[in-house]
């Protein structure tokens, strides 16, 4: 039978009554004569609130602790949806990441995958049942649950549809597709019918809140076709796949906003070789993301150095570059947060 991917995110799967509606979906797809997978997200507001409990107990959460911690909310998620299969008379199995066999690094928070064996998924779709899988998290080599970042359960279905060889992978959500902009700002926003791996990519890079970036890297480099549609109705939503001539006739496919962002400037860089290298170098090992990177014309033998990044990484850096400035010689180092781009 032709094999689909669904991933549900999190208003998706916000209460029981959704829930109830997600299974109910994933089974009639079943019943239309498709093995299917479903990737879930944990219900809205829950791993926000499990990283309020967090730092309830400590400002500064250990990354091991803190995955073992969000990994939950997934959990909780998958044995509903799986129980409302089985209650509707389906047959169902939920997965964690690790049981699903997706091997990941030991970079707690944002793990990458390494690899994924899908043994027990294929065991169970061959016996019928309709598999459940936690998105988001993963486990390590030596059996650690790790996690894949903010908005990792789009990578996890983008990712098992690889490695299972899927025929379709959707990605359902609370709006009808990807949007020329967000609805909550420009409401006669308009839906794009099909859209090319690198612009989907820039809009994910640039603020839409759509599709993690990091999936639609995954998707662009196996080249996994999928649809972001709708999870309240059957309409058809975004198609993403390579660029096909006619794409490039369009000047804007659309426009982001990314709110959530901090400004970080250090001042009196020595204008020398191999200075911003230290700088970006240690912010990589790191693996802190950032966006857009401005240097000043350089003056009196030192430049200012500025760049955007999110603010949940503004958190994580820490005094890391205080002690980079320090190492190199610069002056003060200036976090503001607070900005949009």
């Amino acid at each position: 039978m032709p094999l689909i991917v669904q991933k549900y995110g999190g208003t998706s799967v916000a209460n029981p009554e959704r829930i109830k509606a997600v299974a109910q979906r994933l089974l009639e797809t079943q019943q239309q004569g498709h093995s299917v997978v479903g990737v879930v997200s944990a219900m809205s507001g829950v791993t926000d609130s499990l990283i309020r409990l967090a730092k309830e107990i400590t400002p500064q959460p250990q990354g091991r602790e803190l995955d073992m911690l969000l990994a939950t909310g997934e959990q909780t998620t998958i044995a509903l949806i799986a129980m409302a299969i089985e209650a509707l008379g389906g047959k169902a199995v939920s997965m964690t990441g690790a049981q699903a066999g997706i091997v990941t690094d030991d970079f707690h928070t944002r793990a990458k995958i390494d690899q994924i064996l899908p043994n027990q998924i294929e065991e169970q779709l061959h016996a019928g049942a309709i598999v459940i899988v936690a998105g988001f998290q993963g486990e390590t080599r030596d059996g650690d649950i790790t996690t894949l970042g903010r908005g990792g359960s789009d990578l996890t279905a983008i990712a098992l549809a690889s490695a299972l060889h899927a025929d379709e992978c959707h990605i359902l959500t609370d709006v009808d597709g990807v949007l020329t902009c967000d609805p909550r700002i420009v409401p006669n926003a308009k839906k794009i019918e099909i859209i090319a791996y690198e612009e989907m990519l820039e809009m994910a890079s640039s603020g839409s809140k759509v599709m993690q970036s990091r999936s639609v890297e995954f998707a662009k480099k196996f080249n996994i076709p999928f649809e972001v549609r709708s999870s309240f109705h059957k309409a058809r939503g975004t198609i993403v796949e390579e660029e096909s001539p006619g794409m490039e006739q369009v000047v804007v496919r659309g426009i982001s906003i990314e709110k959530n962002q901090a400004k970080v400037t250090i001042t009196h860089v020595p204008d020398h070789p191999g200075c911003a290298a230290h700088i970006f170098s240690a912010l990589a090992e790191a693996q802190l993301v950032i966006d857009v990177i401005v240097q000043d014309v350089s003056a009196h033998g030192t430049t200012n150095i500025s760049f955007t990044l999110n603010n949940e990484e503004l958190d994580k850096m820490g005094d890391l570059l205080e002690r980079i400035a320090a190492e190199i010689g610069a002056g003060e180092v200036r976090k503001e947060s607070g900005r949009s781009e």
